[in-house]
């Protein structure tokens, strides 16, 4: 049973009439396949949400055996993990499309992709009540696009929204999923793909950390059989809804890294099974490895997760992995907590980055034409350092400075035709 103003009610009621409030859900109770606790941790976790200094016990109690129990708590929870209260949802209104606000360029992939949206839950649910399950996702995903018209839509973002929408509703979920598009998942929501294949390039670090012999074992194996699944929070591959939103607690909860851990932890636990594929098979390691394993022992993987992560943090990865990941991405600024940043804040660095790439992008392609004319190019070394040097003198001795950069350009006029 839906409430518009459930999560007010339960910040501002005593603890009994909160625990109350918090077991009328029916339907939460149904979609957290009975997973429950007994009504003081309820009440511990309510009673963590209004001291605003007692965030860390949220994170701990998100990530503890049982996580966040069931999506009254989430509705409360859930938000400020994600760096705001939820009363400022409310503000933004119910999901809507935002006229005044020009078309984003991936909604044709928005409406593909919702097309194909609550495959495996909610369960029992009618043709017509799915219909408008799905209106309320397109509404959803379409007005943080638009609102935030820098974000690339990627496929399976849809996964990511329709867990929101079924914990938080559809009044609350666009400030929600605005949240952890710009500062949580927004290396995925880049114009290139460099910065999430960044994240998969963690996981062959992390695997020789803690055991050397499987990583040497999948060193065939390029790690892109990660990329549906940390791509989405795992929303794409588990199909039990009360696992997904358990899972969601944990992972909302800790830095943006600790998902790749998770991953790391997942093929930690079918060593014995990966062995047995030879390791010139890397075709079919891949394949075993793109399909998480059933049933899932969450609660064991997550309790792994942290103890990997914890055990080998990023900082101390091997060949020098983490020194490698931007600054700008979600992996570096979310290992403290998000509860400062701004969605203004995400979008700056969400600009910063995307011209990082562009400049790597343009080096690339710089290399790449060197190394192709590197003939040509060797007779031209002389002269470019002839041209830098007339940069500096000029600059030493007072004169016009474009007089250096003249002098480059006429080197390239001289040997252009060479290249």
């Amino acid at each position: 049973m839906e409430r518009r103003n459930e999560d007010k009610r339960e910040l501002s009621e005593q603890s009994d009439s909160r625990t109350s409030a918090v077991g009328i859900s029916k339907e939460s109770q149904n979609r957290d396949a009975g997973k429950s606790k007994l009504p003081h941790e309820v009440n511990r976790i309510l009673a963590a949400c209004e001291d605003p200094h007692d965030l860390d016990l949220l994170i701990r109690l998100a990530t503890s055996t049982g996580g966040l129990i069931n999506d009254e708590v989430r509705k409360v929870v859930w938000p400020l993990l994600l760096g705001y209260r939820s009363e400022e949802s409310e503000l933004t209104g119910s999901a809507r499309y935002p006229l005044d606000l020009p078309i984003h360029k991936d909604e044709d992939q928005v409406e593909l992709d919702v097309n194909r949206s609550f495959i495996y839950y909610p369960k029992d649910e009618s043709e017509r009540q799915l219909d408008r399950r799905k209106r309320e996702l397109s509404s959803v995903i379409i007005q943080v696009l638009r609102e935030h018209p820098m974000l690339s839509y990627f496929q399976g973002f849809h996964d990511i929204v329709q867990v929101f929408l079924l914990v938080l509703g559809v009044d609350r979920a666009p400030t929600a999923v605005a949240h952890i598009s710009l500062l949580r998942i927004r290396d995925f929501m880049l114009p290139s793909l460099s910065a999430s294949l960044a994240h998969l390039n963690l996981l062959p670090t992390i695997l020789y950390a803690v055991d050397p012999k499987l990583c040497l074992h999948l060193s065939q194996t390029r790690p892109f059989f990660a990329l549906a699944a940390t791509l989405t929070l795992y929303a794409h591959d588990i199909q039990e809804y009360g696992d997904i939103a358990r899972l969601f607690d944990f992972l909302i909860a800790q830095p943006a890294v600790v998902s790749i851990y998770f991953f790391a932890v997942i093929i930690l636990s079918r060593r014995d099974e990966l062995f047995e594929i030879p390791a010139e098979e890397p075709e079919m390691l891949h394949s075993v490895l793109s399909k998480l394993p059933k049933p899932l022992n969450l609660e064991a993987l997550i309790s792994r997760a942290m103890t990997l992560f914890e055990g080998h943090p990023p900082e101390s990865l091997p060949l020098r992995a983490w020194a490698k990941i931007s600054v700008y991405s979600v992996l570096k600024t979310t290992r403290e907590s998000v509860r400062n940043q701004t969605l203004e804040d995400g979008e700056d660095l969400f600009e910063y980055q995307a011209l990082q790439l562009r400049r790597e992008e343009l080096q690339k392609r710089a290399m790449a034409t060197i190394w192709k004319y590197r003939r040509s190019a060797s007779r031209m070394g002389l002269a470019f350092l002839v041209g830098i040097f007339s940069i500096w003198f000029s600059r030493r001795v007072g004169l016009d400075p474009s007089f250096g950069l003249k002098k480059i350009l006429e080197v390239f006029r001289k040997f252009r035709w060479k290249l």
